[in-house]
């Protein structure tokens, strides 16, 4: 009888172990993320739809709720993937030998990248049309109703759109690969069609993210002045709350004499405009109230960043779309295996690295930003206690499409040397010249095109508002001919 080899054992366990330290690592994380963001839309949920008389319809939207919440919770793992993967290597390069971060290491990296994937594929290709259709669904005609019922058609549904999905993906591969062998191996679902098919969910998340950015990144100017408070220079507080008071003592009195107006009013409205005209004079109370270092200096400050952070963007993938013409390895590649704590990803060392952080971060707030700006997508925009499942099951989608194209997104543009671990890096455009440097182009000039729109447009309005100009009656110049005619009459 042979003697157990006790170094081969001790390898084994040790492998054993770390597997298990990495599962409770990752588990422990995503349970984080999961509570976080079932807080966040149960402030969003209508509460008509789950205390409704029929419990079915409650059940049903219970459940489609907790899949929305994992869908949220992968997004917003994915968003925070690209950064704690550049955080941990910087740690790592700064206490190599450090007994109390032995646990962060390449592997669970690693793992997590493969772990963001994995669910995102599961989350846009089956969670997400089950909630959708199991929603809508009622159950087949003559079958028993309730619950039961409406999984047997949800389900049926969803292998029909499978079917549609995976045969349309068929096509797509053949006419693009002219492989022979591709096109007849429909078996391989998992190494070629699905990668496939998310590859092109991403391409599409990464040209949203093309329009969606320098939209925001335009509109955080002004979304920042509206939750700040601005310079007496710039904003005149007392009229606006005279304004405010004015308009809701104008409704007041239309709610309590409905007979004085020959018109049929509708009361519901009235009072909801009334709610939203108390609700802004309360906060224009606030920002009355507020102290003198943070009205003139708060807002120079927040501009001044956001103005820093978005040059400093430009010039990055500027920068980046010279280093595409001189140097091959400027383009996006992927990384099979995560070395982490050997080098720095970023010239400036560490300081460098969080300069990524906040550039990636600032980034995604402005794709949000730019996405619910945008004329296309404004109705999805999320209400405050009053929005139906169905939108929830719409922005989570969208979230999950723009949070998931995040890390090629940063790579692509050059704001991170950081390679895209997993099957992030086996998008076949990735290696593709023309895309990446029209895309570093297109970005480039997007964003400035929008900044310089929208800044001069931006003084101007606050010069004209700051000298009063815009209370002066001045002739409209637009119509000439129509004010002759005034005249004439």
């Amino acid at each position: 009888m042979e003697a157990p080899d006790y170094e081969v054992l001790s390898v084994r366990e040790q492998l054993f172990h770390e597997r298990i330290r990495e599962c409770i690592i990752s588990t422990l994380l995503f349970a984080t993320l999961y509570i976080l963001c079932h807080i966040f839309l149960t402030r969003f949920k209508k509460p008509a739809e789950f205390t409704t008389v029929d419990d079915e319809d409650a059940t049903v939207n219970k459940i489609a709720l907790e899949l929305c919440t994992f869908t949220l919770a992968i997004a917003l793992g994915a968003v925070l993937l690209l950064p704690f993967s550049i955080i941990s290597n910087e740690v790592l390069l700064s206490l190599p030998r450090n007994y109390y971060i032995q646990w962060l290491n390449g592997s669970l990296i690693h793992g997590l990248w493969n772990l963001v994937f994995l669910f995102s594929n599961l989350s846009l290709i089956f969670l997400m049309p089950f909630a959708y259709f199991f929603t809508e669904s009622e159950g087949f005609a003559g079958s028993r109703k309730g619950v039961l019922g409406r999984v047997y058609e949800t389900v049926v549904m969803l292998m029909l759109l499978t079917l549609l999905v995976l045969g349309m993906v068929w096509v797509a591969s053949a006419i693009v690969d002219k492989n022979k062998a591709n096109r007849e191996s429909l078996y391989d679902f998992w190494e070629y069609y699905l990668p496939y098919l998310y590859s092109c969910i991403s391409f599409l998340g990464v040209l949203l993210l093309l329009v969606c950015t320098p939209l925001g990144l335009a509109r955080m100017f002004s979304v920042t002045g509206k939750l700040l408070v601005k310079p007496r220079l710039l904003e005149d507080l007392e009229e606006q709350l005279y304004c405010s008071a004015f308009e809701e003592a104008a409704l007041t009195r239309r709610i309590c004499n409905p007979t004085s107006c020959w018109l049929p009013l509708d009361m519901e409205l009235l009072h909801r405009q009334v709610l939203a005209l108390q609700t802004q004079r309360v906060l224009l109370e606030k920002r009355r109230k507020a102290s003198a270092w943070q009205r003139n200096l708060g807002y120079p400050l927040a501009m001044l960043c956001l103005l820093v952070l978005t040059g400093l963007s430009v010039l990055i993938v500027a920068i980046h779309i010279l280093e595409l013409l001189i140097d091959e390895a400027a383009m996006p590649r992927g990384m099979q295996g995560a070395s982490l704590g050997q080098v720095s990803f970023s010239k400036l060392g560490s300081f460098g690295a969080v300069i990524q952080v906040v550039l990636i971060f600032y980034l995604m707030v402005s794709s949000v930003v730019g996405f619910y700006s945008s004329p296309l997508f404004r109705s999805l925009r999320p209400r405050w206690h009053d929005t139906a499942m169905t939108q929830i099951i719409g922005n989570c989608v969208c979230l999950l499409v723009l949070s998931s194209a995040l890390p090629v997104f940063s790579r692509t543009l050059g704001l991170t040397r950081f390679d895209l671990l997993g099957d992030f890096g086996r998008f076949n455009w990735l290696g593709n010249f023309y895309i990446v440097f029209l895309y570093n182009a297109a970005f480039a000039g997007l964003t400035t095109l929008c900044l310089v729109k929208t800044f001069t447009a931006a003084v101007r309005a606050e010069l004209i508002r700051a000298f009063g100009l815009d209370r002066l009656p001045l002739p409209v110049s637009g119509f000439p001919q129509a004010s002759r005619k005034t005249q004439h009459q």
